[in-house]
């Protein structure tokens, strides 16, 4: 049989790249999209597709009914914000709002359409249906948990049976490159916020005080110690302090400090003990400085976990159609996606997708969430196929 859904792709491409420029212009912050809201939702109401709109964002989900109403149901998911990030890649398409599209969530709509589209064209051989998620409030907003609340997974009248989306990347990955993993893709992320309250006094003095400067030093010590030698090098965690602040003058120690941290772990697991320990050794130490230690946990997003079986369903479906550029990832990644709330309630598999320009040296490009991040163009059509082509494999009779 010819490579329907494929063909169909490479002839709306130019449309596609097309849609990912005008979107790329227009980037939204947030769960409130509306000018990006608007844009994807012409492209669904022009195939006629049975629609849900979210409640909690301007997030949609879009129903693509095949032959057998029965049959298996496949979400494809997009994400849609953008950073608030002043754009400096000077391409001829780039934003001139204040926010940019630097993790590359314009590809991931403009695949995901085409996806809908390639699929809308061969819905009389599906035996079984599509949900399209499009999804806004990626970026730390908890975009995906807020559409699960709503109930939105069943917009279709059940949950799917399989779970499916593609993250590209603009640097580290050879160009053109498509990867994943089993188990562990992305990691968690959870941020730890630490108050330690002491007796200030003056400089001169420390002995008529219990200083939380030097409390938060000793923390910040040995919660390295603690990573380095309570953790397995090869479950690997990650915590980092990104700010600190305390005091207002050179001479005087403060009554206050205060600590936030990002704890990230590529196991649920590894992850509930990480969360546990970092606090029990915060609340020892302060203790141990006679001060006292708060501490706010904010879990904000699990870890982007592959179902096994899907795992090998994906490699063994993309290896034939991307032949030589499918590679299976070596490592988890550290950094975060909220899909992760999704495949805790679907199984499926989350895709890495190479947007390396050509003949540029992956290492020395910026990457995904930087100003001068630059994701090239053939990523849209790869995107769009292998979302489809998953689906298309999952509803043939």
């Amino acid at each position: 049989m010819p490579d329907l859904v494929g063909q169909e792709i490479d002839r709306i491409t130019p449309q596609l790249i097309a849609l990912r420029h005008e979107l790329h212009q227009i980037p939204e912050v947030g769960l409130d999209l509306p000018n990006t809201a608007r844009r994807i939702r012409s492209e669904i109401d022009s195939l006629g597709l049975e629609v849900v709109k979210a409640k909690s964002s301007t997030g949609y989900m879009a129903i693509l009914h095949g032959q057998a109403g029965d049959g298996p149901l496949v979400l494809l998911r997009a994400d849609m914000d953008g950073l608030p990030i002043k754009e400096a890649t000077k391409l001829p398409w780039a934003s001139k709002n204040g926010n940019m599209h630097a993790c590359g969530h314009d590809l991931h709509m403009a695949g995901l359409v085409g996806a809908m589209r390639a699929l809308a064209h061969v819905r009389e051989r599906l035996a079984g249906s599509v949900i399209f998620m499009f999804q806004p409030g990626e970026e730390a907003y908890h975009g995906a948990d807020k559409m699960i609340a709503e109930g939105l997974l069943e917009a279709a009248g059940r949950i799917p049976d399989h779970a499916y989306a593609c993250h590209v990347w603009a640097g580290r990955y050879p160009a053109k490159t498509i990867f994943s993993r089993p188990a562990g893709a992305m990691a968690s992320s959870d941020n730890l916020y630490v108050t330690i309250r002491g007796r200030g006094g003056h400089g001169s003095a420390p002995h008529e005080t219990h200083d939380p400067i030097m409390a938060c030093a000793q923390i910040l010590s040995e919660i390295q110690v603690t990573v380095a030698r309570e953790f397995d090098a090869f479950d690997p965690v990650v915590v980092t302090c990104g700010q600190i602040h305390a005091g207002s003058t050179e001479n005087v120690i403060p009554n206050e400090a205060k600590m936030d941290f990002t704890m990230r772990s590529v196991d649920p697991k590894t992850r509930i003990r990480l969360q546990a320990r970092i606090q029990e050794l915060i609340h020892s130490l302060a203790k141990a400085n006679n001060v006292e230690a708060k501490c706010v946990l904010d879990p904000i997003t699990p870890v982007t976990f592959n179902d096994a079986a899907e795992y090998q369903f994906v490699a063994n479906t993309l290896a034939v159609k991307f032949k030589e550029r499918w590679l299976p990832q070596s490592h988890a990644m550290a950094a975060s996606e909220d899909f992760a709330y999704v495949l805790e309630k679907i199984p499926g598999c989350f895709i890495g997708v190479s947007a390396v320009p050509e003949g540029t040296d992956e290492h020395k490009v910026q990457f995904n969430h930087s100003a001068k991040a630059n994701f090239a163009d053939y990523a849209v059509a790869d995107t769009a196929k292998i979302l489809a082509e998953l689906a298309w494999a999952r509803l043939q009779p």
